[in-house]
């Protein structure tokens, strides 16, 4: 992690495209502007973990019914299978 300190008014550029400014600095908190293109996502941390939970709930529930949907048809196939034995 490269920790930096920087005053109100100051800022970094992480690559071509990212400019991070300090705002503002009171009663322990620190307000920063983010310049960023319109195409790179920006979210505040708790919130970004939030929406990788709801990625891995959403993916394990998709897989849960895609094998639900396999188990279902193999089942009917193997029906078929067995009645076209028995005839």
């Amino acid at each position: 992690m490269l920790v930096l300190t920087r005053k109100v008014g100051e800022g970094i550029n992480i690559g071509d495209d990212i400019i991070i400014n300090v705002v503002e600095v009171s009663k322990g908190a620190v307000r920063i502007g983010i310049q960023a293109p319109n195409d790179i996502r920006i979210y505040r941390n708790e919130i970004y973990q939030r929406i990788q939970e709801q990625n891995i709930q959403a993916a394990q529930g998709a897989a849960e019914e895609a094998l639900a949907r396999a188990a279902i048809f193999l089942r009917e196939k193997a029906l078929k299978e067995n009645k076209q034995d028995e005839d």
